[in-house]
């Protein structure tokens, strides 16, 4: 079979059955609605999967010169779609159990289709225009994942989320325009399309064009001082609706970076400017204050979502520095953070649904009730402060290498400091949660303790994600040799 042809399926298909499980009546059984949903996700992983394979490029429309809406799929987009692949697939059947407890089931799982099939329309974008099209419509699909519950705080929190993103989006807009007039084209082009003879005269003009649209994609990743939707829509999202906008929709704004950065700008006009350096203090400002207010933060989910916006800046960093080392280092967090913000989403999520306890300080003897739930939560952990053999460790060892090895003055040394500093923050508002859940002291009604681990729906999940953080940190080479491939063609 034509694999542009796959390709189109596997993103169409699940927009298609999340439209129609919309429009169906309630279903009389809640069986038939996980079946179908599962059915959907099933084949959807299946063809996305196939299209990974393929390398041809699929031409939906034009609409002028250099406006065409096309997908085409690359090594960079292949590694977003395999993550968004395991992960939506992994949490959707989660779900299954978790959303026992939650109302509108066949609304939550409409939405979460059709979201699956956006991202990985982002994945698979040719262009800007095409990346642009599907960015927004990923803001209007995932935002009744934060407002499910229709609470009056989780209302606040969708138009939070909604308002941010949309004042992000025109800002990549308005880069858009300039693009259009400065640009050989607006095809993903490793290394950039931007015509310096055109563009002689207006540099300056092009070099606020380009901090801005790394503002506006930043706004999805949670960079200060556009990050305060973040622990606003997270904790009152369901907890896998929580993982993959931690996990994965944040990321869409880290993609939007790459983008913009190393295949449409280039990062040759960017190196040395006041945009650099200006983009590398705003992320370790974000680094920082995140990991603080995380580590005094009690709202377990809450803590997470503080915990999201620092963790992502520590991708933005590695972009910000402009060297191969340090982008090899960005690349795998992504992967990495993907898989270790979903376990830890995923075990709060366990713990709220079988106890009802939100705050961190409720936690004392959590586990010896939920064992295998905690031991995940630890493992997740250790990843995500960077000890070794953990995943975390190997990207965040490249992102400081690389910030040595970058020539950027005052940066090669403050952002090793910094992240450094916040690695130990970190250590700090994960572990405890750890220490007093297997170690509750000689208080603890243990004559009353009763074992509340969930279903293996969950469990299985959370068990898998949990060993991929540790896994990929034991056998990286494979994924950082294929990274290094994309970083040093660019």
């Amino acid at each position: 079979m034509n694999t542009s042809i796959v390709m189109l399926t596997a993103i169409f298909f699940p927009i298609l059955l999340g439209a129609v499980l919309l429009l169906l009546p309630e279903f009389s059984e809640r069986n038939r609605l996980l079946a179908v949903t599962g059915a959907g996700l099933v084949i959807t992983g299946i063809l996305a999967v196939c299209a990974l394979g393929g390398g041809g490029e699929m031409l939906l429309f034009s609409l002028g010169d250099k406006m065409e809406i096309f997908f085409r799929p690359d090594d960079l987009g292949r590694i977003f779609a395999v993550i968004v692949t395991i992960v939506w697939i992994l949490a959707g059947f989660y779900s299954f159990e978790y959303m026992k407890h939650e109302k509108e089931e066949k609304r939550y799982f409409g939405f979460y289709l059709m979201a699956f099939g956006v991202l990985l329309a982002l994945d698979f974008a040719g262009n800007i225009i095409t990346f642009y099209l599907f960015y927004e419509l990923m803001t209007l699909l995932s935002m009744p994942l934060v407002l499910h519950s229709k609470t009056k705080e989780a209302i606040m929190g969708g138009l939070k989320y909604l308002f941010y993103s949309l004042c992000g989006a025109y800002m990549v807009l308005l880069g858009i325009y300039f693009l259009y007039k400065y640009a050989d084209t607006l095809n993903f082009t490793a290394g950039g399309t931007l015509n310096r003879e055109l563009a002689a005269g207006n540099e300056k003009v092009l070099l606020v064009i380009v901090f801005f649209m790394i503002l506006g994609f930043g706004v999805k990743a949670g960079v200060f001082p556009m990050h305060a939707w973040l622990p606003t829509a997270h904790p009152v999202a369901p907890a896998p609706a929580s993982a993959v906008l931690s996990g994965l929709i944040v990321k869409a704004g880290v993609l939007g970076v790459i983008r913009t950065v190393y295949f449409l700008f280039g990062k040759s006009f960017i190196k040395g400017t006041w945009v650099q350096t200006a983009w590398l203090i705003l992320v370790l400002i974000t680094i920082f204050m995140g990991s603080m207010l995380a580590y005094r933060e009690k709202v377990m989910k809450k803590r997470l979502a503080y915990s999201t916006v620092s963790q992502v800046s520590y991708i933005l960093f590695g972009l910000a520095l402009l060297e191969p080392s340090a982008m090899t280092g960005a690349l795998l967090h992504v992967v990495f953070h993907a898989f270790i913000k979903v376990t830890l989403f995923l075990s709060a999520g366990a713990i709220i649904y079988k106890t009802g306890k939100t705050n961190v300080d409720e936690m004392t003897g959590i586990g010896k009730e939920m064992p295998v739930t905690i031991w995940c939560y630890t493992f997740a952990s250790l990843a995500l402060i960077g000890i070794p053999p953990a995943s975390g460790f190997i990207s965040k060892w490249y992102l400081a290498t690389g910030a040595l090895e970058s020539g950027t003055g005052i940066f090669t040394w403050l952002g090793p400091v910094v992240l450094l500093i916040s690695a130990l923050l970190t250590a700090g508002y994960l572990l405890p949660v750890t220490i007093k859940g297997f170690l509750p002291g000689a208080d603890f009604d243990y004559k009353n303790l009763q074992k509340k681990e969930p279903n293996l729906w969950m469990l299985i999940p959370l068990i898998i994600f949990a060993a991929l953080s540790i896994f990929l940190g034991i056998f990286p080479n494979p994924l950082t040799e294929y990274i290094k491939t994309i970083v040093y063609s660019l």
